[in-house]
């Protein structure tokens, strides 16, 4: 694992390219030397290396032990060490040092390739034990083709000194965070975080999950093209029909979670009390326990929330039932105003949603931190592929219920694959998504969507066929009412108050004559609420160039809708709200008696 790497590429002369590639997170010091200058390397430096938790000598760590030049082109990086935390350091090379690789990520699959790779090759050696070496042999053998070949979570760059190429790529998802940005005098930036590229860059962008650019072609090319995307893109688009098989899903589920039990470091599950972060930990102890970690056979597991909120009170259940060394943290909602900025700047995005439901889980990532862990396994992706989020009841048929979970799939690395990824790395912490498993996805976006749809008058509720595979009352994995319980979403269920507090924040900082002024300051993606104006203007302290707003999707939007599922009910019509009690099927619906904690 080398989870917090920067990298710096280039070249001059007749090559007038300079590329420089930047993967680190908060944890993660980045320096490169760029070509107009050192003291444009430290500029980029001092955004990189905003809230790394160890501040000592950070300058001398990163240049002398992360950093490789070659002629006018430079990696640098500095790991989040989770595989062999001895002798893992990058850059890694092939045998010969004429390949040179850095890599924010996981490959789950190292050992096999690692064995592809030796019986080609019997007497070729590594130079170390981590998951991320096969990526430099893999380019001798199969050049172009190495993103297609890995089963993980990653971003990388490959500088290949023997014709001066570079190659970069990003999961199929982008569970990993990833941007590209041109630079006024040719040069080309690729970075973890927008904020090293901001000052540096005229244009810049995230990079498309499922892609890899290459310096031969100066060109994206997709390299991830399941059979989930084509049916979707197909003309006219075609749905898929395979019969659900409860058995299939399951032991589909189970591999992916017990997959991303790999780690030679502390590791726990963080734990909502819902159906999603309830099956990871249940999946997860099982296996802790069957396996002799080096850990220890209790998995730990973590859960936020304010005093009293839904979430403490299920994960608290959901952790005696299951026998895991729990931790549970409150928050105020005070203490979450008070981080927003911060949050904002971490996760660099205003999206609404995303900065609810990033502030607790930053606060959370924290400390988790303080106690030693470094990796966390979590249930983002889940209401994607099946079609969880409670809008879903709405959905008008099988072809429209497939086409929203593919759009919710494909912009995933825009919402939750950001917040997760950038709300624990902030802090150190890596979080892995078993629900974006590569063969799960296969398994689960093929089942019949009809199978997904939810009919309230035949017991199906949102989930129901995940729900149904994991209900095996002879050997329960979780307790019967935790496993029909009604989707939360994580904002909403660390307490109702939270978001209420964060309206009333919003109202008192924003005025009406600043709202209805929005579209003249805000031409693009115009706030809707006082509370999107709030977050926007300060996203805008941070990221003031047109490029950074660019990077964060807009449209309307009701209980984490796509624009187009927007349009199934004309009563959501002018009232987009991201909180899944804007849909009225909700037990807590703003408008029944009762929510918000009110009295009847």
């Amino acid at each position: 694992m080398s989870d917090c790497p920067f990298f710096s590429m280039g070249c001059t002369g007749e090559d007038s390219l300079n590329f420089y590639l930047m993967l680190g997170m908060a944890s993660a010091l980045l320096v490169a030397v760029h070509l107009r200058g050192a003291s444009s390397c430290t500029h980029v430096c001092q955004h990189a290396c905003h809230a790394v938790p160890q501040r000592t000598a950070l300058v001398v760590i990163c240049c002398r032990s992360g950093m490789f030049q070659w002629k006018n082109s430079f990696l640098a990086h500095e790991r989040l060490a989770i595989i062999d935390p001895a002798s893992g350091d990058q850059p890694l090379f092939n045998e010969d040092k004429s390949v040179s690789v850095c890599v924010n990520g996981e490959i789950y699959n190292h050992k096999a390739l690692k064995a592809q790779i030796l019986e080609k090759h019997p007497h070729k050696t590594f130079a170390t034990e981590s998951d991320c070496e096969v990526i430099s042999h893999l380019w001798e053998d199969y050049g172009e083709k190495v993103a297609s070949m890995l089963d993980g979570m990653f971003s990388f760059v490959i500088l290949d000194t023997r014709d001066g190429s570079f190659y970069a790529a990003r999961d199929p998802i982008g569970i990993t965070s990833l941007y590209i940005g041109w630079g006024k005098d040719g040069s080309v930036w690729v970075a973890s975080e927008m904020k090293c590229l901001k000052d540096e860059c005229l244009k810049f962008q995230q990079f498309p999950p499922g892609h890899y650019y290459s310096s031969r072609t100066m060109s994206f090319t997709r390299y991830y093209n399941p059979q989930f995307y084509l049916d979707f893109e197909a003309s006219p688009p075609r749905c898929p029909s395979t019969p659900y098989d409860p058995k299939v899903l399951r032991e589909a589920f189970e591999a992916a979670v017990v997959k991303r039990m790999m780690s030679d470091v502390p590791f726990g599950v963080l734990l909502s009390g819902g159906l999603d972060s309830s099956l990871v930990a249940a999946i997860a102890s099982r296996a802790i326990k069957s396996q002799d970690s080096i850990w220890g056979n209790r998995l730990h597991s973590f859960c936020i929330g304010l005093p009293g909120s839904p979430d403490l009170k299920a994960a608290r259940e959901v952790a005696g039932f299951l026998g895991t060394d729990h931790h549970e943290f409150t928050f105020t909602v005070q203490e979450g105003i008070d981080a927003i900025s911060d949050v904002i700047q971490h996760i660099e995005t205003y999206d609404v949603t995303t900065i609810r439901a990033s502030t607790p889980m930053f606060l959370m990532s924290r400390k988790i931190k303080a106690l030693g862990v470094k990796m966390v396994l979590s249930g983002e992706g889940s209401d994607e592929v099946f079609g969880g989020y409670l809008y879903f009841h709405k959905a008008p048929n099988r072809e429209e219920f497939f086409q929203e979970t593919v759009r919710k799939v494909q912009a995933l690395y825009q919402f939750d694959c950001l917040r997760a990824n950038k709300s624990t790395m902030a802090w150190g912490v890596e979080a892995r998504v078993p629900f974006l498993d590569r063969h799960f996805l296969d398994v689960a976006m093929a089942i019949d969507p009809s199978e997904k749809m939810i009919d309230k008058s035949k017991g199906r509720m949102e989930k129901y066929i995940l729900r149904k595979a994991f209900d095996t009352p002879e050997d329960p994995y979780l307790p019967a009412h935790v496993l029909w319980r009604q989707k939360e979403q994580f904002s909403d269920g660390v307490g109702y108050s939270w978001i209420d507090g964060l309206k009333a924040h919003a109202e008192a900082c924003v005025t009406d004559q600043q709202l209805a002024a929005a579209q003249h300051r805000y031409l693009e993606n115009t706030p809707r609420t006082k509370e999107g104006y709030f977050y926007r203007s300060i996203f805008e302290s941070h990221f003031p160039q047109k490029a950074a707003a660019d990077t964060v999707p807009g449209g309307p939007s009701v209980a984490c809708s796509t624009a187009t599922a927007a349009l199934w009910d004309a009563a959501w019509a002018g009232n987009e709200d991201p909180s899944g009690r804007a849909v009225s099927v909700h037990d807590s619906a703003y408008d029944k008696p009762g929510a918000n904690g009110l009295p009847n």
